[in-house]
């Protein structure tokens, strides 16, 4: 029953046979603290029992779950009774580190929690105990304080990612509780963020944090503070720099984007952040710069637009003319979301000059069909826009084009007579 629960609610089994690798889906458990044989004794319900009697009973139940048992050999205890009253004692402990030290998060199987069918009951439970509608944070105080969060925000790291789905549910649900400890909460995941980018870039939880931050974010009071700002600005766009990019991108443009509706006057620092940290050798990353910045086109003021056209469109222009088929195609589809199309004819005169070039040499010489049929519909699209300007730009390309192959004819032509005079010089030495 076990097996086909985890077969049901793993994501990634089926990259196992593709890649070859052992069918066994590997197990390790990261409970340590070995204790001696513990015998649990069979207790009766508390709804069974009289009140009077249910204060005492209910303490006997925390103390059997202080006992953690070996995950790693079945037969080490006669009884297992998973009784996960005591968060503390189950859940929080030091990860181990990975069984394969040259792990890849995008292609290998993540190593999963052997103890989890006792962990899940802990997190449901403890869940169960948020959600309550008589749970009073100021009661709970005590024991969800700074060092609970640390110890959550530690768990993140998990390889396994049923666990990072109940903690990223379990945070959400303390930092909308626990008042007292949002800022606490923000500045511990903004320092995991800094290590994550410019220390170790290995941590497993990054997109559930981003998702838990994408929520906090939605919820910023107006005007947005300078600490936030710092946040986007210093944190969530270096995080595009990281070679796991892919693993979290979908979340960290979420980001992005809830920042720019709140302060429009944030999409310029975005912009160029963007554009600096633009990947150069890496076409699938590329694809995914372009998907989030028509993220943020779609929402751009039109003020804000003309701050960053100049810079954004000659990117625009480098990707329209990549050799990789992918980017092209994913730059020239920003010509069919109408609300970008309205924003380039509005500044037309500045934009149609800086893609023109690229256009019209790639529908001459490109050698994928797919994407010269784009490049006419765009340039159609340019002629429709503008007349004037794009035959304006043509006759000056192609006069442009009759220089450079003057110059080149030139250059053939003096490299021809080079070669002829060193062939007399050698003749004349012979003789």
């Amino acid at each position: 029953m076990t097996s086909n629960f985890v077969d049901r609610i793993d994501p990634f089994h089926n990259k196992a046979s593709i890649k070859g690798r052992k069918q066994k889906r590997s197990q390790g458990s990261s409970h340590y603290r070995t204790k001696g044989c513990s015998e649990l004794t069979a207790l009766p319900q508390l709804k069974d029992t009289p009140p009077s009697e249910q204060q005492e009973l209910f303490i006997k139940k925390l103390q059997q779950c202080c006992v953690v048992f070996d995950f790693m050999d079945p037969v080490a205890f006669p009884l297992i009774l998973p009784l996960p009253l005591q968060i503390g004692c189950n859940i929080f402990r030091t990860l181990p580190p990975s069984d394969n030290p040259d792990f890849d998060p995008e292609e290998d199987d993540p190593t999963l929690e052997a103890s989890w069918p006792h962990l899940q009951i802990v997190y449901e439970f403890f869940l169960r105990f948020l959600e309550s509608p008589d749970f009073q944070p100021s009661h709970a105080k005590k024991f969800i304080d700074q060092k609970f969060v640390l110890q959550l925000l530690e768990l993140f790291d998990s390889e396994d990612p049923r666990e990072r789905d109940f903690l990223k549910t379990v945070l959400h649900r303390i930092y909308g509780k626990f008042l007292g400890l949002r800022a606490f909460i923000r500045k511990q995941i903004n320092n995991i963020f800094l290590r994550f980018i410019y220390e170790t870039e290995s941590f497993n939880g990054v997109g559930e944090l981003l998702e838990i931050l994408g929520s906090i974010i939605n919820g910023f009071a107006l005007p947005l503070k300078m600490e936030h700002k710092q946040f986007l600005l210093k944190v969530l766009i270096p995080l595009h720099k990281t070679r796991t990019l892919s693993l979290y991108h979908a979340q960290l443009a979420y980001c992005v984007v809830q920042f720019l509706e709140k302060d429009a006057t944030l999409t310029e620092p975005v912009v160029l952040g963007l554009l600096k940290f633009w990947p150069r050798t890496c076409s699938q990353k590329e694809v995914m710069f372009l998907g989030e910045i028509e993220e943020i086109l779609d929402v751009i003021e039109p003020s804000q637009f003309q701050k960053v056209m100049k810079s954004l469109f000659r990117q625009v222009s480098k990707c329209v003319s990549s050799p990789h088929f992918q980017v092209a195609e994913r730059a020239l589809y920003y010509w069919n979301n109408e609300y970008i199309m309205s924003l380039i004819e509005e500044n037309s005169s500045i934009i149609l000059p800086i893609m023109f070039p690229a256009l019209y040499r790639i529908s001459k010489d490109h050698w994928n069909q797919t994407i010269v049929a784009l490049v006419y519909n765009v340039l159609k699209t340019f002629m429709e826009m503008n007349s004037k300007l794009f035959d304006e730009l043509t006759s000056n390309y192609k006069a442009e084009r009759q220089k450079e192959k003057k110059k080149e004819k030139e250059r053939d032509e003096l490299w021809k007579k080079l070669d002829k005079l060193e062939l007399n010089n050698k003749n004349k030495v012979k003789t």
